[in-house]
């Protein structure tokens, strides 16, 4: 059985990777032109896309600057949340 809290914190885990993977998505759906940022609807989920992750990806991106044009933060960040989920699972 699970306490409330654990579960609390590893859904919340849970949805940040999720939001996370999707300011991935929209990044690339913007940078090819997919995503019309004219569009208010769209403007506004991409804005609350990348206020939300921001705050996690812009201390990664200074240490770890883009390669070769490539942002590899996305993935850190995501290797760090899932190895948090692992960390509090093993001393569950």
């Amino acid at each position: 059985m699970v306490p409330p809290l654990v579960w609390l914190i590893l859904l919340l885990i849970t949805l940040y990777t999720w939001v996370l993977i999707g300011a991935v998505i929209a990044s690339w759906l913007v940078s090819f032109g997919v995503i019309n940022m004219h569009n208010q609807l769209a403007r506004s989920v991409v804005a609350f896309l990348y206020a939300v992750t921001d705050p996690v990806l812009r201390p990664i991106r200074r240490v770890i600057p883009p390669l070769g044009g490539l942002d590899i933060s996305p993935i850190v960040a995501l290797v760090g949340l899932q190895f948090l989920r692992y960390l509090i699972v093993y001393y569950l």
